[in-house]
């Protein structure tokens, strides 16, 4: 699942290539990829024909154009999202869904995804946030975001520290990859329990988040596979620099333990047995 690093990277590569451009013409595809536009396709269509992009904005792993009617066209990758820029001409791709070309006759902008887990929609009067987003936190990287209002939320909650990081009402951008990065570079276990954090964890945690998602970003973020690539069908590769993510059973870099892995709300969590000792009061 794409997290903040690959709705970033995509969503700087399309600003570039989308700003000050007008829609001609959309084609639905498929209609599973526009099912959050509950009017169909024929309507999402016609909200969008004629229309300027402004930018394009983000918040957490979503993702929206700002229109100049003051409506904004918003979405989420999904499991295998992608928003690619191609030549006007060149050949579909199997999983095209949905095809944007513009009054410019320039590159199109293609909505491909191969699981149909992502989607698209219109938000009327969403141009500065779409009030279908409007519940997602904020992220660490926004420069609205206040470092102390999320340690105290944080230390109020009773919960694990890992399904802390990854509830977007509190933090957003946050997935799995990046949660046990952080958990792993602050010497935290996945259980650790948010009311036993003190103020300075807490913060040295928010730090480590900041510090991987910023670094992820830097390096196109993380492709396991062909499924996340960037505008222009190219893979991230801050798969390189991963310590513990998907290592099971290799040496921790830092004590050289094997990196264990748990079963955690049926996805995994990868962790050092030895710099993240599983604490006495644990939530699941």
């Amino acid at each position: 699942m794409p997290e903040l690093p690959e709705v970033e990277t995509v969503r700087r590569g399309l600003e570039k290539w989308v700003t000050g451009r007008t829609i001609a013409a959309v084609e639905v595809h498929h209609p599973r990829s526009i099912r959050r536009h509950v009017t169909g396709p024929l309507d999402f269509a016609a909200q969008l024909l004629g229309r300027t992009v402004l930018g394009v904005s983000r918040r957490g792993k979503y993702f929206w154009f700002p229109l100049d009617d003051g409506a904004a066209m918003y979405g989420h990758l999904g499991m295998s999202g992608q928003l690619l820029v191609q030549p006007a001409g060149t050949e579909d791709e199997i999983h095209l869904r949905v095809r944007f070309t513009f009054t410019d006759g320039g590159p199109e902008l293609r909505f491909v995804d191969q699981r149909t887990f992502g989607g698209l929609a219109v938000s009327p009067g969403g141009a500065e946030l779409p009030a279908e987003l409007a519940h997602i936190a904020l992220d660490p990287i926004d420069p609205l975001f206040v470092d102390e209002d999320f340690v105290a939320a944080l230390r109020r909650r009773k919960t694990g520290v890992k399904r802390a990081l990854l509830d977007q009402t509190l933090i957003s951008g946050v997935g799995n990859i990046y949660a046990d990065e952080s958990l792993w570079r602050s010497r935290l276990h996945w259980a650790r329990a948010t009311d036993t954090l003190t103020r300075p964890a807490a913060r040295l945690l928010l730090g480590h988040v900041r510090d991987v998602l910023t670094a992820a970003i830097g390096a196109g973020g993380t492709s396991f596979d062909s499924l996340y690539v960037n505008v222009n069908g190219e893979s991230g590769y801050f798969d390189r620099a991963l310590a513990v993510y998907g290592r099971e059973g290799e040496p921790c870099s830092r004590c050289a333990s094997p990196v264990r892995r748990d079963p955690f709300m049926n996805r995994s969590s990868f962790s050092c047995p030895k710099c993240q000792p599983r604490p006495r009061r644990a939530r699941l």
